[in-house]
C-alpha cells in the first residue's frame, strides 16, 4: 500500500471521528436543551393559578369598597348592587391552581360575549388595589361603575333591569408577574335579586393556548 493510501485513509479516519464528535455534540446540547425547557415547565407549573367560582360551602366573605359601600358574597355566587348611579359587583372566587393568583385588570361585557377571545387586555380596566388568592384557597374578585358616563355604565344598567346576563374578564399572573391569564365568568340574575356566577373559558397570554 502506497504512502498515499494510508495518508487518504488516516484523512478520512480523522474526518469520520470528527463526525461522530459533532453528532454527539448535537446531540447532548439538544437533549439538555429538551431537559431545560422540561424544567422550566415545571416550574412554571408549580407556580400557575387557576380561578374558578367559589364552592358551594366555603364562607361568606364581606368586602369593601372605598367609598364605604360593602358586599357579600358565598360560593357559585356574585354580588350586583346599584346605589344611586354607582354600580358594585363581586364574585367569590377559589384558585384551584398550584401558585398564588395576583388580580390585576378587568372588563365588562354584555351577554352576547360566550367564548369568544378576549378584547385587548390593554383596554381592560386596572384594580384601584392587587388582588390575591392563595393556592387552594377562596378570594374574590370586586369591580364598580360610578359615572353615569362610563361606556359600559348604560349596558350593565340595562342587564340589569332586564335580567341579562353580564360577562366578566379577569385578567391576572402568578407572584412573579409571569402567567397572565383572563378567565371569563358569567353573572346569570335570578328573579329574586340573586346573581350565580359560573367560569367560562381561560385564556393564557403568555404561551400558546393548547386548545
Amino acid at each position: 500500500m502506497s504512502d498515499w493510501d494510508w495518508v487518504t485513509i488516516s484523512a478520512l479516519a480523522t474526518a469520520a471521528g470528527t463526525l461522530i464528535l459533532a453528532l454527539a455534540t448535537f446531540a447532548a446540547v439538544r437533549s439538555a436543551n429538551r431537559n431545560a425547557a422540561t424544567a422550566e415547565r415545571a416550574f412554571a407549573a408549580a407556580l400557575r393559578p387557576v380561578l374558578v367560582t367559589a364552592r358551594v360551602d366555603d364562607p361568606e366573605q364581606r368586602l369593601g369598597f372605598a367609598d364605604g359601600r360593602w358586599l357579600r358574597v358565598q360560593g357559585p355566587r356574585a354580588a350586583v348592587e346599584t346605589d344611586g348611579d354607582a354600580i358594585y359587583m363581586a364574585i367569590a372566587m377559589r384558585n384551584v391552581g398550584p401558585g398564588l393568583a395576583v388580580l390585576d385588570r378587568w372588563t365588562i361585557l354584555d351577554a352576547s360575549h360566550g367564548v369568544e377571545p378576549p378584547q385587548d387586555p390593554s383596554t381592560f380596566r386596572r384594580l384601584s388595589r392587587d388582588l390575591y388568592i392563595a393556592q387552594g384557597d377562596v378570594g374574590f374578585w370586586q369591580g364598580a361603575i360610578r359615572d353615569v358616563g362610563d361606556p359600559d355604565h348604560g349596558m350593565v344598567s340595562a342587564s340589569i333591569r332586564d335580567l341579562q346576563p353580564l360577562r366578566i374578564d379577569v385578567l391576572y399572573s402568578d407572584h412573579e408577574g409571569g402567567q397572565h391569564t383572563i378567565s371569563r365568568f358569567s353573572l346569570a340574575p335570578k328573579e329574586d335579586g340573586h346573581w350565580s356566577a359560573a367560569v367560562v373559558r381561560h385564556w393564557n397570554l403568555d404561551r400558546p393556548d393548547p386548545r
